[in-house]
């Protein structure tokens, strides 16, 4: 299976956008959305109990993908017209908001490695790419168990981080070498790490609010690595 630090692999997939025939089935490939970070999740099988469940909760979070330029789509290896016709059956999913992409030649779900042996269906795998098309989280589940939409927001979150002033936060911690610890996320009270160089790195805990308009970190005082009290 590709994992991080891989390029994402080179596609070309016909996607349902609508619940209109005429105009229902679109183009998409790896040029689709230059420069935007990706959220590509795979599911099973269509017509099936667990995945409309968690295909609709990525629906309710796209704004929340849209406002952080990355875009949604999701995938699995039923033909466009299964899609669509599993789209007009189920309310939750007439207005899904990201392309339902196909990948029956399962050429996508094979070049990275999650086509279930067994099954012969994509695994339950989700993948956050960057814009220069590097796998940068992966996430996969047992082919019955659902996962968490909630989980990738707060991940890309930890990636690029959400602006503060004239920067995002997840520029400013790249530039100032910031960890991001357990359970980060990108409310106001919660911390990042900054860790130092050579043989007596340190770790320094920065506070959302230190980041001031990307000019100036406040940060506290230095601690060995290991445990902190805070």
């Amino acid at each position: 299976m590709l994992g991080v630090g891989q390029k994402f692999p080179q596609f070309s997939l016909t996607g349902v956008v609508s619940n209109d025939l005429s105009n229902a089935f679109q183009p998409f490939d790896s040029n689709s959305s230059n420069g935007k970070w990706k959220i590509v999740f795979f599911w099973p099988k269509d017509f099936t109990f667990v995945c409309p469940t968690e295909i609709a909760a990525f629906g309710k979070l796209n704004r929340e993908f849209a406002d952080r330029d990355a875009v949604v789509y999701g995938v699995s290896t039923d033909s466009e017209f299964v899609h669509l016709a599993w789209r007009k059956d189920k309310e939750e999913l007439r207005a899904l908001p990201f392309p339902m992409l196909s990948d029956i030649k399962r050429e996508l779900s094979t070049a990275l490695g999650v086509l279930d042996p067994e099954a012969g269906v994509a695994q339950r795998a989700t993948y956050v790419v960057d814009p220069q098309g590097v796998i940068r989280f992966v996430y996969v589940t047992d082919l019955n168990v659902g996962r968490s939409p909630e989980e990738v927001l707060r991940v890309l979150d930890a990636l690029l981080g959400q602006p503060l002033g004239p920067l995002p936060l997840g520029l400013l911690a790249h530039r100032h070498q910031l960890l991001r610890p357990v359970s980060w996320s990108s409310g106001s009270s919660s911390r990042l790490l900054r860790g130092g160089r050579g043989a007596e790195d340190r770790l320094e805990l920065v506070e959302h609010r230190d980041v001031v308009h990307g000019a100036a970190l406040r940060l506290s005082e230095r601690r060995p690595c290991g445990p902190h009290p805070g």
